[in-house]
């Protein structure tokens, strides 16, 4: 049945206002992402020099220290899924779900016990709706991270690494984050934030994103801890943690809002075309009632002039 020009009238206005909010929500975000970006990026000189502290005393000093230390036969680790706290940003978190599935998965796998935790309510509900057991949860900040809330997380996590597995604790700590990239270009990571990666013989770490440290003898000299290598890795490596944390949240919080920004330009444009096809169909419906008012006009008169000739 053909749809009447009242129902497509009503249908493009309704488009038409759905188009104002992804319109207002595009420029919204537009406006956001440069700042957080900008956010995730002044703090690069800082990560970058706490990097370099905790290379020194963790590859220079071969201090075998609990934070440092692979163990052989882990037990259970901790992993922080870092993801939105709204919708309407596109692919970017059900991107983020499906790495943290794989990475679960992979650890099941390898034998570990997981205890998760999540930052954004989407990661939440997922996992809420699926009856999978969160540890705990952080929400009310995805977009515009603070390093208060880096600190909260961070502290529970290394209140946990810091425990016995037979205590409750665990012997890794994995995040699942989001890497901006560039404005059309997001990249979800994976990251073992501890224990740490030392890598030998290799160039020293430059981007603050890298969560490893270099062991190459070339970068600095021989130095001396006071009072003891192992207390300034107590005193550093929390640091280290929240840091890390406070980088993946700002950069998962510039990627939500470019994927959103992206997502909201693609459904103003959808709604544009949809606009015009829904007019090109009113003016066809218009012109088909005009067409058919005519001809009954000029059935009546037809009509009426036989039977005045009929008189």
């Amino acid at each position: 049945m053909a749809t009447s020009l009242r129902e497509l009238k009503q249908r493009r206005n309704s488009v038409a206002t759905t188009m104002k909010i992804t319109k207002a929500m595009e420029l919204i975000a537009a406006s956001r992402v440069t700042k957080a970006q900008q956010r995730a990026r002044n703090a690069d000189e800082y990560t970058r020099e706490l990097v370099r502290a905790v290379s020194t005393v963790a590859a220079y000093t071969r201090e075998d220290h609990r934070l440092t230390q692979i163990k052989e036969h882990p037990k259970r680790a901790a992993v922080l899924v870092i993801n939105s706290d709204r919708g309407l940003a596109g692919g970017y978190p059900a991107n983020v779900m499906r790495a943290s599935e794989g990475l679960l998965k992979h650890l099941a796998e390898g034998g570990l016990e997981t205890d998760i935790y999540t930052v954004g309510r989407r990661a939440l509900d997922y996992f809420n709706f699926r009856h999978v057991p969160i540890k705990q949860s952080w929400q009310g900040f995805s977009e515009d991270p603070h390093y208060a809330n880096a600190h909260d997380i961070g502290r529970v996590l290394m209140d946990q690494i810091m425990k016995d597995t037979e205590a409750g604790g665990v012997d890794e700590i994995h995040v699942v984050y989001t890497r901006f990239l560039s404005l059309v270009s997001q990249r979800t990571e994976l990251v073992r934030v501890l224990p740490l990666q030392v890598v030998r013989d290799q160039e020293e770490t430059a981007h603050a994103g890298d969560d490893v440290v270099s062991d190459n003898a070339e970068i600095a000299p021989p130095y001396n801890f006071e009072p003891d290598a192992e207390t300034v890795l107590d005193a550093l490596l929390p640091l280290y943690v929240i840091d890390r944390i406070k980088y993946m949240l700002r950069e998962s919080a510039a990627s939500e809002l470019a994927a959103r920004q992206q997502a909201m330009h693609s459904a103003t444009d959808n709604a544009q075309q949809l606009i015009d096809t829904l007019t090109r169909q009113a003016n066809t419906a218009r012109q088909a009632e005009i067409t058919q008012e005519i001809t009954e006009i000029v059935g009546g008169a037809s009509a009426l002039s036989e039977s005045t000739q009929e008189m």
